[in-house]
């Protein structure tokens, strides 16, 4: 019988260790996320019942007016629907292929009540205010549409071919803002990317990336020599160290940004990220941390996207 603590597999891979890394320490949410995407076949008996068990578990997270709260995001606290805690619910949702039919347009309806002016959404809607939430995301009363919160969802809808009304000055929005991205910074662009990934129009999309491959390189947006981190910059208002890499921006090989990144620097980058995985398993954080629970909180998602894109990158996890 293994010690109290020790892994019944002698924790000898990545995906051992990281597996006992999440039972030690994730929401249940996470826990039904790993068990979903690296305990069940893809196809088979037990994956309706694998991806049954996320929606449960995501589904605490859900609130009457369609959108989500409950610090899913880790970093907004308290029970109100924001926009980023209902973004990252479609992620999850994406993930289990089950991004349609009236769970999604009650999400849409959720979206079109806390738009700007402009039809796209806010980082943070004011009804934040109040509960506790990070110090490096400001609450105002008016806040600007942000292609940060915009992009992936639209893009998103668009890849599982959602249609809503909401969805066309929003999809205006993502359009005019990456195709007029000049001076930007590694979240900015990975929100760009997530945008065209699932754009309908591919040549637009496709001329789109090429030109942020060019902005990216030129302005050192992401470490290619993870060995020499000290040349590349760290965008203001990051965490010291807080580099992107080129998995940052081409989470699979179908994305557009994969072309903008040679297959020696793809490699040195994934190499670095399987080296990323700490004694206890998980991944750790890079972005700025501001309370000790969310950081907890956060590590389990981290580390199940890190084992996501390394599978996606075909790296054997073991």
């Amino acid at each position: 019988m293994a010690e109290s603590g020790a892994s019944p597999h002698a924790a000898s891979s990545l995906l051992a260790r990281a597996e006992q890394f999440v039972w030690l320490t994730a929401r249940v949410l996470e826990q039904r996320r790993f068990a979903y995407h690296f305990l069940t076949a893809a196809t088979g008996p037990g994956a309706d019942e694998a991806a049954d068990a996320v929606e449960t578990a995501l589904a605490a997270y859900a609130n009457e007016d369609g959108g989500y709260g409950h610090a899913l995001e880790p970093d907004l606290r308290g029970p109100v629907s924001q926009p980023l805690h209902t973004g990252q619910a479609l992620r999850v949702l994406d993930s289990i292929r089950r991004c349609g039919g009236q769970r999604v347009e009650r999400v849409c309806r959720y979206l079109t009540s806390v738009s700007t002016p402009d039809g796209a959404l806010p980082a943070i809607h004011p009804s934040q205010r109040g509960y506790p939430a990070a110090p490096f995301v400001p609450i105002v009363d008016d806040p600007p549409s942000e292609l940060l919160a915009t992009g992936p969802v639209v893009g998103l809808l668009h890849r599982n071919e959602v249609w809503h009304a909401w969805l066309f000055r929003a999809t205006d929005f993502c359009w005019a803002t990456v195709e007029s991205l000049e001076k930007s910074h590694p979240y900015e662009i990975q929100a760009a990317v997530a945008f065209l990934d699932g754009a309908p129009d591919r040549p637009r999309a496709e001329a789109a990336a090429d030109r942020l491959g060019r902005l990216v390189r030129e302005q050192r947006l992401a470490a290619l020599d993870p060995d020499r981190l000290q040349d590349y910059p760290v965008a203001a208002g990051y965490a010291a160290g807080e580099h992107h890499f080129a998995y940052d921006f081409a989470k699979t090989p179908e994305s557009l940004a994969r072309a903008w990144f040679t297959d020696d620097e793809m490699a040195r980058s994934l190499d670095f990220l399987e080296s990323e995985q700490q004694e206890d398993g998980g991944w750790p954080i890079r972005f700025r941390q501001w309370a000790p629970g969310t950081a907890l909180e956060w590590r389990p998602i981290v580390t199940i996207e890190a084992l996501r894109t390394l599978r996606a990158h075909g790296r054997a996890l073991g």
